[in-house]
Formats: C-alpha cells, sequence, structure tokens
C-alpha cells in the first residue's frame, strides 16, 4: 500500500498501522465491529485517522497485548469516555480477567507437572531405545484417556 504523508494531523491506515503496531486488516475489523469509529475518508476513497484515532488504537492494542477479550476491551473504552461511570466497573473487568488469568496459570502448571513426569520416565525407562516403544507414548495415551471427560485446559 502506498503511503501518504501527513496531512492536517491525518495518518493513512498504513501509517497508523505502522505506528500503533496493530496491523491493517486489524484495524479495518475493528472499525468493522464499532471498537473504534469508521474513518473518515479522502476523495480517493483512502481512510484517513487523527490523533485520537491513535490514542484509541494504542489503547486497544495494550488491552489486547494483556489478553483482555474484544468484549472486555470494547467495555473499557465504553469506560474511558464516560464521567457518570464508576471506575469499580473497570476494576471488576480487570479482576474477571485476572481470575481467567489465574485459573489458566493453575491448568498450565498441571501440564507442566504431567509433561515433566513424561519425559522423567522416558530419561529412566527407555531413552535410547526404538522410539515405538518410548514411555511418553502410553503416558500420553493414558493421560487422554483419563481426561477425555473433561474439558481441555484451552478448551
Amino acid at each position: 500500500m502506498m503511503k501518504i504523508s501527513e496531512h492536517d494531523g491525518q495518518v493513512t491506515i498504513g501509517v497508523l498501522a505502522e505506528r500503533t503496531g496493530v496491523n491493517v486488516p486489524t484495524i479495518r475489523y475493528y472499525e468493522e465491529i464499532g471498537l473504534i469509529p469508521p474513518a473518515r475518508r479522502r476523495p480517493s476513497g483512502h481512510r484517513v485517522y487523527d490523533t485520537a484515532a491513535h490514542e484509541l488504537l494504542t489503547f486497544i492494542r495494550s488491552c489486547r497485548d494483556f489478553g483482555f477479550s474484544v468484549e472486555q476491551v470494547r467495555a473499557l473504552v465504553s469506560l474511558t469516555t464516560s464521567t457518570e461511570r464508576d471506575c469499580v466497573e473497570a476494576r471488576d473487568i480487570a479482576q474477571r480477567h485476572l481470575d481467567e488469568v489465574r485459573n489458566k496459570l493453575t491448568e498450565l502448571r498441571a501440564l507442566e507437572r504431567s509433561l515433566s513426569r513424561f519425559v522423567t520416565s522416558c530419561n529412566t525407562e527407555c531413552a535410547g531405545g526404538p522410539a515405538a516403544r518410548c514411555t511418553i507414548f502410553k503416558d500420553l495415551g493414558r493421560a487422554v484417556v483419563a481426561t477425555s471427560a473433561s474439558p481441555s485446559c484451552c478448551g
């Protein structure tokens, strides 16, 4: 995409993408779902964005980098402009996300312990032998059977 130079504080989608680290298709998607306001259009049809769009997109990227869902980001964005709503709403969103992260960490630690046992078992029982007899395959087969009734950690 050809860059058009900044004019009157307006930048093209490509320049905005470079400056915020958010790729062009994602910016278009955020517009489509109403997370950011639609861009103004030049007579040529090129989208142009102002400083407010840059700041909003930077905020959204930061939220996404912290793992907030699109809907959580939408709620946080709406709170950034509200003088009537209480900041407790933002805290509650962050708290729910923190709880989700902690649950995932618990699941990942359990996964780590299982994988560590698999590797230790292989090292002590069969390392250097034929791959087809590796204890990891037996351990993985048992783990699938043992956990097939419960949801996976990434589910």
